[in-house]
C-alpha cells in the first residue's frame, strides 16, 4: 500500500474518526465534571513554539490520535464553565461535527454547481434570520461570510456602491467619503473604512454617554461638521452591542437620523444581533428593522464554530451591488441577480460550506435553542452584576445589557478601624491587570480586561451555557484571595 492509498483508506478513516470523537467526548465529559482540567494551561509563547518544533523533529507518527490529544490538552478549554473570556462560542458538539462534513465534502460556494447544497442552505438560513429582523421583503438578500470583519466591510462596500453617483468599484474615486460610528465601536469598522481608502478622517467617531452608548443627539452636528470640511458622509453605524461593555446604541434614534439625512444605516450586530431571537431581549434591537444592513456572528451567541457571519440587506438588490466583476469561467452573466452564485456577493471564491454548521442546529433543535441560550447567558450576567454590588470593594463599569460584565476590584477592605488609604488610579489599574495575569497563570479561570475612560476593568463574557452563578461566586472569592 502506498502512502496515498493510506491517506484515502476508508478503514483507516473510520478508526481515526472513532478515536477522535471518543477523545472529544471525553474532553466534553471532563469539562462538565467536578474536577475539570485547567481552563487555560498557559505556557509562554517561546516555550510553546519550542514544544511543537521538537514534536515535528521527532518524525512521523502513524497514529494521529497522539497529536489530537496534545492539541486538546494544550488548548484553552472553552467548554469549561470557568471559561468566561473572549466572545467566542462554546461550540455545540453537533456544530463541531458538521465541520467534519464540511471539510470532507469541500464544496466551494462561488458557483451553484460546486455549492448546490450549501448555497441553498445559505439562502434558507439568511432568509430565516432576515425575517426575525422584520426584513419581510428581503428574501435572497443575505449571505454568510467568514467573520465580522469581512461582513462589516461587505456591508459598507454595498453602502458605498448604492450611495455613489458613479461606479467607484470600476472607476475608483477621489471623493472624500466618511461614516459616523460610536467611539466604542469595534475596531473592524475603522479598519473597513481605511481599507476602502477613506483614511483616518473618514471614520468620524461620535462620543458616548455614561452607559457607553452613542450620543445620538450629536449626530447632526458631527454630520454637518464633516460636510463643511468637504467630506460626504454616506453611512452611520450602530453598535448592537459594543465589544467592551455589551451596550446597545439607540437604534431607533440612529434610524431617524439616517432617514432624515438620507444615508445608509448599518448595524454591527456581530455579538448582540442574535438577541433578536429572544422574546425577552429582542427589544434591545428596536429599530433594527429600519436598517439597510445588519451583520450577526453565528460563532458568538449561537453556539456555532468559527467563523460564520450573516450579512443581511433589507433590500435584496443591494447585496448584488457590492462587487461587479466578470469571471467568464464562473458565470456567464455578471450582472444577473442569481442568489445561487455566491461568488458575486462575497469576498470568498472558494467559500466554505458555512451554512451547514448553522442549519444543522436550526434543523435539529429549532429556534428555541438559541432563545434558551441567549436568555440563560444574559440572565446570568444580570445576576452576577447584582452580586458584585453587594461587595464594597468591587465597582461595576456599566449596568449590563447583554452577557458582558465589566467590573473593577478596588482592593481588600481593612478590618481595623484605621482610615483606609485610597489607591491611586494608576495603582488600581496595575492591580486589576495583575489580577487578570495571575488568574491566567493559575489557569482555573479565563477572563479578559478592557479600559474604560482610563480605568482598567476586568471583563467577563458569559458564553458558556454550562456556567452557573456558583462558578461566578467562586471567581469573586478567588479575586479577593489572590496574592497580588
Amino acid at each position: 500500500m502506498t502512502t496515498l492509498d493510506s491517506v484515502y483508506s476508508p478503514t483507516d478513516f473510520r478508526k481515526q474518526g472513532h478515536d477522535l470523537v471518543n477523545l472529544l467526548a471525553d474532553y466534553l465529559e471532563k469539562a462538565q465534571s467536578a474536577t475539570p482540567d485547567k481552563t487555560i494551561p498557559y505556557v509562554a509563547p517561546e516555550d510553546n513554539l519550542a514544544f511543537w518544533q521538537a514534536d515535528l523533529a521527532k518524525g512521523i507518527e502513524s497514529n494521529p490520535l497522539d497529536f489530537f490529544t496534545k492539541v486538546v490538552e494544550k488548548s484553552t478549554k472553552l467548554h469549561n464553565p470557568r471559561y468566561i473570556g473572549h466572545q467566542v462560542s462554546t461550540v455545540a458538539p453537533l456544530s463541531a461535527l458538521s465541520q467534519i462534513v464540511m471539510g470532507m465534502m469541500n464544496n466551494g460556494g462561488a458557483v451553484y454547481e460546486m455549492g448546490m447544497v450549501t448555497n441553498s442552505l445559505e439562502r434558507v438560513v439568511t432568509d430565516w434570520l432576515s425575517r426575525h429582523f422584520g426584513f419581510e421583503a428581503a428574501d435572497g438578500g443575505g449571505i454568510i461570510t467568514s467573520g465580522g470583519t469581512l461582513a462589516n466591510l461587505t456591508a459598507l462596500l454595498a453602502a458605498r456602491a448604492v450611495s455613489s453617483p458613479t461606479d467607484d468599484w470600476t472607476n475608483g474615486t477621489t471623493e472624500k467619503l466618511a461614516l459616523l460610528v460610536s467611539e466604542e465601536a469595534h475596531y473592524c469598522v475603522d479598519r473597513a473604512a481605511r481599507i476602502m481608502g477613506w483614511g483616518a478622517e473618514g471614520i468620524i467617531k461620535v462620543p458616548t454617554n455614561e452607559r457607553f452608548q452613542m450620543k445620538t443627539d450629536l449626530l447632526d452636528a458631527y454630520f454637518e461638521k464633516a460636510e463643511a470640511e468637504g467630506r460626504r458622509v454616506i453611512a452611520v453605524v450602530g453598535s448592537a452591542c459594543s465589544t467592551s461593555t455589551g451596550s446597545y446604541d439607540d437604534l431607533e434614534a440612529i434610524a431617524d437620523f439616517a432617514e432624515r439625512r438620507k444615508i445608509w444605516f448599518h448595524i454591527d450586530g456581530a455579538h448582540g444581533g442574535a438577541a433578536i431571537l429572544s422574546k425577552k431581549y429582542r427589544s434591545l434591537l428596536r429599530g433594527a428593522e429600519r436598517a439597510n444592513s445588519i451583520i450577526v456572528d453565528f460563532h458568538k451567541m449561537m453556539m456555532v464554530s468559527s467563523l460564520a457571519t450573516a450579512v443581511l440587506f433589507r433590500n435584496p438588490s443591494h447585496s448584488y451591488q457590492t462587487f461587479h466583476q466578470k469571471a467568464q469561467y464562473l458565470w456567464e452573466n455578471a450582472d444577473s441577480q442569481d442568489w445561487f452564485n455566491l461568488g458575486k456577493r462575497t469576498f470568498e471564491c472558494t467559500k466554505p460550506m458555512l451554512a451547514v454548521k448553522v442549519y444543522v442546529l436550526l434543523k435539529t433543535y429549532g429556534d428555541s435553542v438559541f432563545e434558551e441560550f441567549i436568555d440563560k447567558t444574559h440572565n446570568l450576567a444580570t445576576e452576577f452584576a447584582q452580586i458584585l454590588r453587594r461587595y464594597k470593594n468591587f465597582k461595576i463599569g456599566v449596568e449590563p445589557q447583554s452577557n458582558i460584565v465589566c467590573f473593577r476590584f478596588l482592593g481588600r477592605l481593612r478590618t481595623s478601624k484605621s482610615k483606609k488609604k485610597e489607591l491611586s488610579l494608576d495603582a488600581l489599574n496595575e492591580l486589576n491587570s495583575a489580577i487578570r495575569l495571575k488568574l491566567i497563570e493559575k489557569g482555573d479561570f479565563y477572563i479578559v480586561q478592557t479600559t474604560l475612560r482610563g480605568e482598567v476593568f476586568l471583563r467577563v463574557s458569559i458564553m458558556n451555557p454550562l456556567t452557573t452563578i456558583e462558578h461566578l461566586k467562586e471567581l469573586i472569592k478567588e479575586i479577593i484571595l489572590l496574592d497580588v
